[in-house]
């Protein structure tokens, strides 16, 4: 692949990148990241086609590109964010006049790859529980709270954020429910059952009283965060080292 462009070229992409600092406001490290992009698209197509003129440019050689870079072993992130890029670019040449039409308009929009968390095996939670247990039957405070965590967690299926946005009202013990609020301030009750609820009780009658404060206010969970105790008291304690998501249901 050729390492410069011709002149008529690099004055192209000095303007592309006045445009992106002076009109659009862009960082100068989002400058350079769209300028560095559009000349790798060129550089690309010249390799290819060396008398290729601008107004040729059409949605095979992005295509062609993008393919490059992914055989390259580039990630689907950068994948998209340099997707984007081509088409802010291409776009931008179209404005200017420098294309009769926009190829990037045509490109979809590299998907980003997603992976679903690990989920928790029945044993490893078995585990998971029975070292919490172990401690709460010393009715230790903080013990009595991690059990508690994991039941909820386990009997639920909530997340570990709105497991931290619980108070003290958001738990029906009559009913066995949890008024979960999640995302987009939604709320939906959720049911428990009786290991929960046994742990709900424990903690609130012995647990949290030992441990509440004039600062606690109404948060249901007190003491250190979720996170700290998965890695720093179950996990050494179990088999597995098991981070908060894997244990919701699927």
């Amino acid at each position: 692949m050729r390492s410069d462009l011709p002149a008529p070229l690099e004055l192209v992409l000095e303007e592309y990148a006045r445009h992106l600092t002076l009109e659009r406001g862009r960082s100068q490290h989002t400058v350079k990241a769209y300028v560095a992009d559009a000349k790798s698209l060129l550089q690309h197509w010249l390799s290819t086609s060396p008398d290729a003129n601008l107004g040729e440019l059409d949605i095979q050689v992005l295509r062609s590109w993008l393919a490059g870079q992914s055989a390259a072993g580039i990630a689907r992130t950068t994948l998209a964010r340099r997707t984007s890029s081509v088409r802010n670019c291409t776009a931008w040449l179209l404005r200017t006049r420098r294309i009769a039409t926009d190829p990037g308009a045509r490109l979809g929009a590299a998907k980003a790859h997603r992976t679903l968390p690990p989920v928790l095996r029945q044993s490893q939670a078995a585990d998971v529980m029975d070292a919490a247990e172990s401690g709460a039957q010393q009715n230790d405070p903080i013990a009595l709270r991690d059990r508690l965590i994991v039941e909820l967690l386990y009997a639920t299926g909530i997340r570990v954020g709105e497991l931290c946005g619980l108070d003290l009202g958001s738990v029906d013990r009559e009913r066995r429910l949890l008024r979960v609020i999640g995302k987009g301030d939604k709320e939906r009750s959720v049911p428990y059952g009786k290991p929960a609820a046994d742990a709900v009780d424990l903690w609130l009658h012995v647990g949290r009283s030992a441990v509440a404060t004039d600062a606690s206010g109404q948060a249901l969970l007190l003491g250190r965060r979720e996170s700290d105790w998965i890695s720093g008291r179950l996990a050494p304690s179990s088999t597995t080292s098991c981070p908060p998501s894997p244990a919701r249901r699927t």
